[in-house]
């Protein structure tokens, strides 16, 4: 059950999230690019493999006020023998504790809801509920998601949420450049989790760097750890901030 699941975010929009909102009024774009440079090569239950693919994802996400925002989402695909592929959409709700509030931890709630093709995802339509949980601590910070993944429609929509935690630490070497280590995994459905062979794990060393308040720049290499995993993966996020307040 949770190979399509898996698939369908990770290797589209790789990235832990943190508990920190798109400044109201403002507008983010990011472009997530990820290569799979060693993936499956046999695509299972109809979709398509995952070796040598090229994934885009398009991501604009609005401020509307300190506690909510709302992202929205664009996943293609390019792998040769395929070409270009569109991919499916995805919109995604989340509210959070302004910092105002000052709570000795982060703690927001993302939602995303979205369709994708059954060429890449058995499922075609699927919900993730992402708590978010995080802290800065000096010069160090970690964040916990501890995603919950459900199929509303496709082979699997009549089982559970699958529990597929994100985790991340990363430590700020200069004021610039700030190296970290991401986590993804998924563990299958509550109350019978899969044997850990038969589980999607993955560890990504990554690197983000500063170019100014409304940016965002993260790269990293990705390495799967058990077999259902695609085991070598490379990510780059780009991301600006644009607009501001209004009087």
């Amino acid at each position: 059950m949770i190979a399509p699941l898996a698939h369908a975010q990770d290797n589209y929009e790789i990235q832990v999230y943190g508990s920190e909102l798109v400044p109201v009024h403002k507008t983010m774009l990011e472009l997530h690019s990820n290569f799979t440079a060693r993936g499956s090569t046999l695509g299972g239950h109809g979709t398509f493999a995952t070796n040598h693919a090229i994934h885009e994802t398009v991501e604009i996400t609005h401020g509307f006020s300190e506690w909510f925002e709302m992202g929205f989402y664009l996943f293609v695909s390019e792998r040769g023998p395929e070409g270009v592929q569109y991919v499916g959409n995805h919109i995604r709700p989340r509210f959070s504790i302004p910092e105002r509030f000052h709570w000795p931890v982060g703690l927001s709630l993302s939602q995303e809801i979205g369709y994708q093709r059954k060429e890449f995802s058995e499922d075609t339509w699927s919900w993730e509920i992402r708590p978010i949980i995080d802290q800065k601590i000096g010069r160090a910070y970690w964040s916990l998601n501890p995603t919950l993944d459900k199929s509303l429609r496709g082979p699997n929509a009549s089982g559970g949420f699958v529990f597929a935690p994100n985790a991340q630490v990363n430590f700020d070497v200069t004021k610039r450049v700030n190296v970290a280590l991401e986590y993804y995994g998924a563990f299958g459905p509550f109350g019978h989790f899969d044997p850990y062979a038969q589980t999607s794990q993955q560890i990504f060393p990554a690197v983000n760097l500063d170019f100014g308040d409304d940016w965002e720049f993260n790269a990293g290499v990705g390495f799967g750890l058990t077999t259902p995993t695609d085991h070598l993966l490379a990510k780059v996020i780009l991301g600006r901030r644009v607009g501001g307040k209004r009087p």
